[in-house]
């Protein structure tokens, strides 16, 4: 069976420059430098129910972002769904429907992308990455750490073990278990177990940045998030996440060096898996 994941990485950078700029001109220079826009290509959720997300990265000012769903069929694929936001970021979903689909975002400054196209089958996870079986068996990373000087459970922390191994294989740096990182990932694993969703943005419209302030995290230059549901174990996790380009992006980015992981098992067995990544 395949296993939902889901990523979304969000960052701010700062720009060198040789010659004094106003504050407009600087802004205007550092948001053509770096902005950009990225979507994800569609999958079937648990809900089956087709879904992609996009976002808009490195902008500072704001912009209206529209997202479109195409249905690839012989002569001009037809738009099935569409939305727009100034939030910077936006999910969309719709009744599955066999097929092959894909996603294009632009906003009106120009930045445009599009995501590959992918066939559907109407089934949980289709169009995700499948992870490889573990023959681990099932944690139970539902029992929060003891309190002490710790952060997180054993299985938690087994992520991040795991997880930092394929970053040396990249050449970067261990990640930091960190406490308020760990807060902002654990709750949002409970949330979705207890709520029986899972997305990105919590039911009551939170994202994975408001999560992570609300948990007292602040500074930092640049943030990511991995989520997925239903992996036995770290091992399944992690290389479900390994097998996929976009939450592999964030495992390898050497620009990160603070990370918290929350698993959360809910009344059912089904295992959420949260992660949230920093550079500060």
């Amino acid at each position: 069976m395949r296993r939902p994941l889901g990523v979304l990485a969000a960052s701010v950078s700062l720009a060198a420059i040789a010659v004094p700029l106003s504050a407009s001109q600087a802004a205007a220079a550092t948001e053509t430098a770096r902005c950009r826009v990225a979507v994800a290509k569609p999958h079937v959720n648990d809900t089956l129910k087709i879904e992609t997300a996009a976002a808009r990265r490195g902008c500072f000012t704001s912009a209206l972002m529209r997202i479109r769903i195409n249905r690839a069929v012989p002569g001009p694929d037809p738009v099935v769904k569409s939305g727009a936001t100034r939030k910077g970021r936006l999910t969309l979903k719709l009744d599955c429907r066999p097929g092959t689909y894909y996603a294009t975002v632009t906003d009106y400054r120009g930045h445009t992308a599009r995501s590959k196209a992918v066939r559907l089958t109407c089934t949980p996870g289709s169009g995700a990455p499948t992870p490889v079986p573990s023959p681990t068996a099932p944690g139970t990373p539902s029992t929060p750490p003891a309190s002490g000087g710790s952060v997180g459970t054993a299985v938690e922390n087994q992520v991040v073990t795991l997880t930092n191994a394929e970053r040396a294989k990249a050449g970067c740096g261990p990640l930091k278990h960190d406490p308020k990182l760990y807060a902002a990932a654990r709750g949002h694993s409970a949330d979705m177990a207890a709520k029986n969703y899972f997305d990105h943005d919590s039911q009551d419209g939170r994202s994975f940045m408001d999560r992570i302030k609300a948990a007292g995290f602040t500074g930092g230059s640049a943030w990511a998030e991995n989520i997925a549901a239903g992996q036995r174990s770290a091992a399944e996790v992690v290389r479900g996440w390994m097998n996929s380009p976009g939450h592999r992006a964030n495992i390898v980015n050497c620009a990160y060096d603070l990370i918290g992981v929350g698993a959360v098992q809910d009344s059912r067995g089904k295992i959420y898996w949260t992660q949230d990544f920093a550079a500060k």
